[in-house]
């Protein structure tokens, strides 16, 4: 016929899609096939069979249907093991460009029966390579999570694929497997250049370094609120018990100290380069509890410190 096409085996099978957040394994998404055990199970039924016919054996015609109605329920406990089950995103926390990204998935179960041996998997990966695998066991009417782990190999948003979860529960004669598509995505920061790379000397209110100071030894300037990240020996513990929340100790000196890290002050010709070179920068300023800001072609980010800090100037150049 002339419109007849010839599609790719990966697309003979239907994939779960999200609704609202949630993808649901249903009846449709779920596939079942045998094993090598099971395909043995089936030829060693045959053989029972052949057998009872030729020599007329009642016993073995009753053997032989009796194991096969138990691989016919093992075939519907196995498929009832994974379908309508339910997966939603949890969390994906942000990773260096080069590290393991692990997106955390949280898989519920709604009909009120306990799930055994559930395996996932992200499409692509190995089947037979275990690191790449996690399986879990659902309690009735409760949920599980799932961590499954992606290489990540350059900055800004990794997108995960779409997942195999599989199941060989009870006996392992039947495999059972389904495709599911998730909203899930976790953010790649760019990987720090070389240690070498100093963050150059200029004045304080410009595109460098702030000017040298011994932290911790100026004179008692006032106090400040506490900011996440802040380092606990900082904090001034007589002050924060008069109710005031808690408070830190700020000292002359870091009323001067504000460091720009300005990306038109990086060298080299390649963008990715320099945006190593100052992510090396933002990484060594808050290793160093220093007051820093970032300039970037298309924004800037005020000064400050700790850790809500820190995670933002990485995302901004991770998403240049």
């Amino acid at each position: 016929p002339k419109n007849f096409k010839i599609t790719q085996p990966n697309t003979w099978f239907r994939i779960a899609q999200p609704i609202n957040g949630t993808t649901k394994l249903s009846r449709r998404h779920v596939y079942l096939l045998p094993t090598r055990f099971g395909w043995f199970f089936s030829s060693m039924l045959f053989a029972l069979l052949l057998g009872s016919i030729n020599y007329s054996l009642s016993l073995g015609f009753a053997m032989t249907f009796l194991l096969a109605g138990m691989g016919i329920i093992t075939m519907l406990h196995s498929w009832r093991n994974l379908a309508n089950l339910e997966v939603m995103v949890h969390r994906a926390k942000p990773v260096i460009a080069g590290e393991t990204a692990i997106f955390e998935l949280k898989m519920a179960e709604v009909n009120n029966r306990a799930r055994y041996a559930i395996y996932a998997r992200f499409a692509g990966q190995p089947s037979e390579n275990v690191e790449h695998m996690q399986y879990i066991d659902i309690l009735a009417s409760s949920n599980q999570i799932f961590k499954l782990s992606l290489k990540s190999q350059k900055r800004g948003w990794l997108k995960a694929p779409h997942i195999i979860f599989s199941t060989r529960f009870p006996v392992s004669f039947f495999n059972v497997w389904a495709y599911a598509e998730i909203n899930d995505q976790c953010l790649i920061y760019p990987k720090p250049g070389a240690p070498s790379l100093a963050i150059p000397a200029s004045h304080a209110e410009g595109a460098g370094i702030l000017q040298t100071f011994s932290k911790g030894d100026d004179d008692f300037a006032g106090h400040r609120h506490y900011q996440y990240g802040d380092s606990p020996k900082r904090v001034d513990w007589k002050a924060s018990n008069r109710k005031q929340g808690l408070l830190i100790k700020q000292f002359k000196g870091e009323e001067n100290s504000t460091l720009w890290l300005d990306y038109s002050t990086t060298t080299g010709e390649e963008i990715e380069f320099r945006i190593s070179q100052i992510t090396r920068w933002v990484v060594d300023a808050h290793c160093r509890l220093i007051n820093y800001g970032l300039r970037l072609p298309h924004t800037s980010i005020y000064p400050g410190m700790g850790e809500a800090h820190y995670h933002q100037c990485l995302k901004a150049l991770a998403l240049m």
